[in-house]
């Protein structure tokens, strides 16, 4: 009789494959939240990588979606930062949930947003709109992009000013942090913009790049391929402007397999 009862009880409440278990959820705009889960005892990753992540769809499949891991690799939980999409498949349920509940997570990452697909060079930027944050947000805290590099400038361009705070907290943070917090100093450069609400920098990084309007406010030389390497997550349009922006620097792109002067990560959510 009881074994009867547990084997219903178990029926009602059924466990997700590759089930982890959300632990906290910050809503930083009502288009934009960031939560983090448990992570799996057996996933290692590379600062920098995505895992595919979802929930469970109405038709009793999985519904899943590329998401860059935003912590670092060192972390012991796992961040994810996601934009909210009303209709979108995943993000109108995703969007929803809560500490304690479960999300689907297949552990294993993949990417070209890791150092290992970059040639050595002095100088690292880092190109993000919107949620492109989220790979970078775990490279910026990864002990190997300062020992790497003597700077590192992330540009984040988001249409408003409230779109910035979950970048901006990170970076403001980022001098107190017990492990890298003294590497930080002096090498890291932030640089952020807006394209629509008014700021202390407006325009978009691909402008401000082509005109030298960047390089003129940081005081620093152009983008050469004998010192600088660069990384770029966006949407399509971004990425493809990005990339035409860098080779017209000079600056080759490279892969896992092939390391270069930049790399473009091609997975996105929806």
């Amino acid at each position: 009789m009881n074994d009867a009862s547990s084997d219903q009880t178990a029926a009602k409440k059924p466990v997700l494959p590759d089930a982890q278990t959300v632990t906290s959820v910050k809503h930083w705009t009502d288009q934009l939240f960031s939560f983090r889960v448990t992570r799996p005892k057996s996933l290692r990753f590379r600062s920098g990588e995505f895992v595919m992540i979802g929930l469970m769809g109405d038709n009793g499949k999985p519904l899943l979606r590329a998401y860059s891991i935003a912590s670092p690799s060192w972390d012991d939980e796992l961040e994810f930062y996601s934009i909210k999409v009303p209709d979108g498949p995943l993000t109108s349920k995703l969007q929803h949930i809560e500490p304690g509940d479960q999300i689907i997570l297949r552990p294993k990452p993949v990417g070209t947003l890791v150092h290992d697909a970059l040639l050595p060079g002095k100088r690292l930027w880092f190109f993000a709109t919107g949620t492109g944050f989220a790979p970078f947000a775990s490279l910026l805290r990864d002990p190997d992009t300062y020992e790497k590099y003597d700077e590192i400038i992330m540009t984040h361009t988001c249409r408003n000013v409230a779109e910035l705070a979950y970048g901006q907290e990170l970076i403001d943070g980022l001098h107190d942090d017990p492990l890298i917090g003294e590497m930080v100093a002096g090498k890291l450069r932030y640089y952020p913009t807006t394209t629509r609400e008014q700021s202390a920098k407006m325009g978009r990084i691909t402008t401000l790049l082509n005109d030298g309007t960047v390089f003129d406010d940081l005081g620093i030389d152009p983008i050469a391929p004998e010192t600088d390497r660069a990384m770029v997550c966006g949407s399509l349009g971004f990425n493809k402007d990005l990339k035409d922006i860098l080779e017209g620097f000079g600056l080759t792109e490279g892969s896992n397999s092939e390391p270069g002067q930049f790399v473009v990560e091609k997975a996105f959510v929806g």
